[in-house]
């Protein structure tokens, strides 16, 4: 291969990084909801009986609903996505608004009032997957 090809395909990768994202919110560039942080815990509602448990939904989507069968914060979801936080809030939302997850913040934080520094550390260890 010669330089110009090889620049061609990196080329070709950053622009399918960019189109991707664009595509699974379907042109939204900002959540809907200002109420998610990086810290705020997702959880995985389940469907009521005789509503279909993954239809319309995009693949990442239903990915984020098998994440959060045990409460996740929202760092810890993009990273294991693999997508931008702002994305992951809009899926997030997606799935809030069709009542397929709850949300809320740590419970550290709701008690105290502050955060707990083993959450910290969780967020910390998300972000770093980025």
């Amino acid at each position: 291969m010669n330089h110009w090809t090889d620049s061609l395909e990196s080329g070709e990768e950053e622009e399918d990084s960019l189109v991707r994202p664009y595509t699974i919110t379907r042109g939204r560039t900002a959540p809907q909801r200002d109420d998610l942080t990086l810290i705020t815990v997702v959880a995985t509602v389940e469907a009521e009986e005789g509503r279909s448990p993954g239809r319309r939904l995009e693949p990442e989507h239903r990915a984020i609903l098998e994440q959060c069968r045990t409460p996740v914060a929202v760092a810890e979801i993009a990273a294991e996505l693999d997508l931008p936080v702002s994305v992951t809030k809009i899926l997030i939302g997606d799935l809030v608004a069709l009542g397929r997850v709850t949300i809320r913040p740590p419970l550290a934080a709701e008690r105290s009032g502050g955060l707990n520094v083993e959450i910290l550390q969780a967020v910390r260890d998300g972000l770093q997957r980025l």
